[in-house]
């Protein structure tokens, strides 16, 4: 997988490696924490389809379907509330996720998206569960503006 920027557009890892070296380290830090691998992936592509990240989009995309995930979920992934597909756990890290992501348009949901999480997850897992979601966002907010392309 290669990154790339459109023509005129500045490469956020050339042109700034150490910051980019710093978000790589917080993105491993978050991919090693108490949070299930496959939930931040569903994770990622929420937030990610919320910003209209595609760069995000289709990677997350690729990943989880490679880490074993079904498409019937990740398809459903854009409408999560109403769809049987995702159990208590998965359904309240997605509410904080839109939540998080829409911090200004939801703000009235951030407190019930909070509770509903912390009651299925543990301090720690919470914690790691909103590092996942603070991440992704300055994931989507580098490379919406900078155009980054996916390469396979």
């Amino acid at each position: 997988m290669t990154t790339t920027a459109t023509s005129g557009r500045l490469d956020i890892n050339a042109d700034a490696p150490a910051l980019y070296r710093a978000q790589l380290a917080l993105d491993r830090a978050v991919g090693e924490s108490a949070l299930d691998p496959a939930l931040r992936d569903l994770v990622s592509l929420r937030a990610s389809q919320l910003n209209g990240c595609a760069y995000c989009v289709d990677m997350h995309t690729r990943d989880a379907l490679a880490k074993g995930e079904t498409q019937q979920r990740l398809f459903a992934v854009a409408a999560w509330r109403e769809s049987p597909l995702f159990d208590g756990r998965e359904r309240a890290a997605l509410a904080l996720t839109d939540a998080v992501t829409q911090i200004a348009a939801q703000a009235e949901r951030i407190d019930p998206a909070y509770e509903a999480a912390a009651a299925q997850f543990s301090n720690e897992a919470l914690a790691a569960l909103l590092y996942a979601i603070a991440t992704i966002n300055t994931w989507n907010r580098l490379a919406v503006p900078t155009h980054m392309v996916f390469e396979p």
